[in-house]
């Protein structure tokens, strides 16, 4: 009789998990590098492609030719940066976050250089918060396959000797294969990056891996080394005696484009409350450029756009610490990220997380904070005072925060801060609502310096820069400045005056309506500031003075 063997079912289920644990195939560190490179290549470079296949459209010979580059370039970069020991957690952190940018690229058209990713290391928890949408969970679980990939592989060991000889031979081939493909098309190839040189913002994540360091050395003068001063020869302009002191507030607005302003005729009207106020509205004014972490340091200092020295204004002191050699006392008070290095060690009130349960809820506050007990503080010390108000504004894609309920005039609203969510008509009807509210803020502030009879006083708005509404599909801002849209660049200045201050200083507004008309920059600030409060210094330049031609005493 033959004996049967007994054997125990094998589940499908169960023998694919031992497939899968006794899979381990190995690799050398080298060739983990080029199938990742490969990777970044094809599934992280969607807005590349987009961007520099549509000015060549159907051209293979200049698509082979950036894959090329591309697949060269990754290589490269990795091999410069990954070795056995690290490449797990080099590529752990890559990948993912390669992802997520190109996420981010793709849904708001952006372009990663220098400038955005030191926005993004300015990014306050708060505002990083709005941008942490349910979205973001697809590029993180399609970063998960390859991740898996890069701890079940096996890395092959070499002796250090043959390991430096591998890696000398793996980067002269990824020059070679940058080379062949610059050769393969290299007439297309030359004028993409001639003509578009923003296209290579968008090759991910060797934008990141180029734009990092530049970005953490920009950085560095203001993080951690003093500011050098500037302007130590200021004085003012000594006054008779009985003269009231002056006081200016300066408004640096946030993220206001003026192709929405209701006072540059805007189809909406958009600021009812300063249309009635008497204010000199500038209708062409420029920004330094198109985030606060570039405008706003340059607005401030004595360089600014026309001599612009990206390294000298970070490093150097700001238009406040001149008034405060000239013995006016200044104060920043800050309802966002911050004054980016403009106000250091020099009084600051921030109030972004203020209790006052009728502007704060949810660890943010509504912009009339930076209202709140304001004559005080500033009758705190005697003499000329100069205020600056750094509010929220239309900061977005959270546009549907930055206002109360009473201000929700234009529906429907964009309610959530994926934009991609809503339509074009409620972002924008969201936005302008936002716009109503800064209008009431510098209402507000209007009527505030009104009732502050023992001061001369004066308000300026300058805002940092503007924003893109899903126009040519961008949102948001921080495109580089050479690129940029009007709608980032292109931003609203209004001025108002108390009697008082206007006839001691002998201004001329129609004079002053005049020049609103006439092209500005937001070089004007610094200057006009320093005319408006005559403050003597060698920094100060008449032709950055928007007063300077409309005043009897010049």
């Amino acid at each position: 009789m033959n004996a049967t063997i007994l054997r125990r079912p094998q589940w499908p289920a169960l023998a694919s998990w031992r497939a899968w644990r006794s899979w381990r195939p190995e690799l050398s560190t080298e060739a983990l590098l080029v199938l990742s490179a490969v990777f970044f290549a094809v599934a992280c470079n969607g807005p590349f492609w987009r961007s520099a296949l549509a000015i060549h459209p159907g051209n293979p010979r200049l698509a082979a030719a950036l894959f090329l580059l591309l697949v060269g370039v990754h290589a490269l970069l990795l091999g410069l940066l990954a070795w056995r020991w690290n490449v797990r957690i080099v590529l752990s952190v890559l990948l993912p976050v390669a992802l997520v940018a190109t996420h981010y690229m793709r849904r708001y058209h952006l372009y990663l250089d220098a400038d955005m990713l030191r926005n993004v290391l300015a990014t306050d928890r708060k505002e990083s918060g709005e941008l942490l949408t349910l979205s973001l969970l697809l590029p993180l679980l399609a970063s998960l396959p390859p991740l898996l990939l890069v701890w079940r592989i096996r890395l092959r060991r070499y002796r250090p000797g043959h390991a430096l000889v591998r890696r000398g031979v793996f980067l002269l081939a990824t020059l070679a294969v940058i080379a062949g493909g610059a050769l393969l098309a290299s007439q297309d190839v030359s004028s993409l990056l001639r003509n578009h040189r923003e296209v290579r913002y968008l090759a991910t994540p060797a934008n990141m891996l180029v734009g990092l360091p530049r970005a953490l050395r920009a950085e560095g003068p203001v993080r951690h080394t003093p500011r050098l001063p500037v302007g130590e020869d200021a004085q003012a302009t000594p006054r008779g005696a009985g003269s009231r002191p002056r006081l200016l507030v300066v408004v640096a607005g946030e993220t206001v484009r003026a192709a929405n302003w209701g006072l540059n005729g805007y189809d909406r009207q958009t600021t009812p409350e300063l249309a009635r106020a008497d204010v000199v509205n500038f209708t062409d004014m420029r920004a330094c450029g198109t985030s606060t972490e570039v405008s706003l340091p340059c607005m401030f200092s004595p360089w600014g756009r026309h001599d612009y020295d990206e390294a000298r204004i970070r490093s150097h002191q700001s238009l406040l610490h001149v008034l405060e050699h000239a013995g006016i006392a200044t104060l920043w008070r800050d309802n966002q990220s911050g004054c980016k290095g403009v106000c250091e060690g020099l009084e600051i009130d921030q109030l972004d997380s203020g209790t006052d349960p009728a502007l704060c809820a949810d660890g943010r506050c509504l912009d009339e904070i930076l209202l709140k007990d304001l004559p005080a503080q500033v009758r705190a010390r005697p003499g000329d005072r100069v205020v600056v108000l750094h509010p929220l504004g239309n900061h977005g894609p959270s546009y549907f925060e930055r206002y109360p309920a009473a201000f929700r005039r234009y529906t429907p609203t964009c309610d959530t801060p994926d934009l991609g969510h809503c339509s074009r008509e409620q972002i924008v009807n969201s936005y302008d609502n936002a716009l109503l509210y800064t209008d009431h803020l510098l209402a507000r502030t209007i009527d505030t310096l009104r009732g502050m009879d023992d001061y001369d006083t004066a308000m300026i708005y300058l805002s940092d820069h503007g924003e893109s509404l899903g126009e040519k599909g961008l949102y948001l801002h921080g495109m580089p400045r050479a690129i940029a849209p009007d709608q980032q660049t292109r931003v609203p200045m209004v001025m108002w005056l108390s009697p008082g201050l206007a006839g001691t200083r002998h201004l001329d507004l129609a004079c002053l309506r005049e020049r609103a008309t006439q092209p500005t920059d937001q070089d004007a600030l610094f200057s006009s500031v320093l005319g408006l409060m005559q403050v003597r210094t060698s920094l100060y330049d008449p032709r950055y003075d928007v007063f300077a031609g409309c005043q009897a005493d010049t």
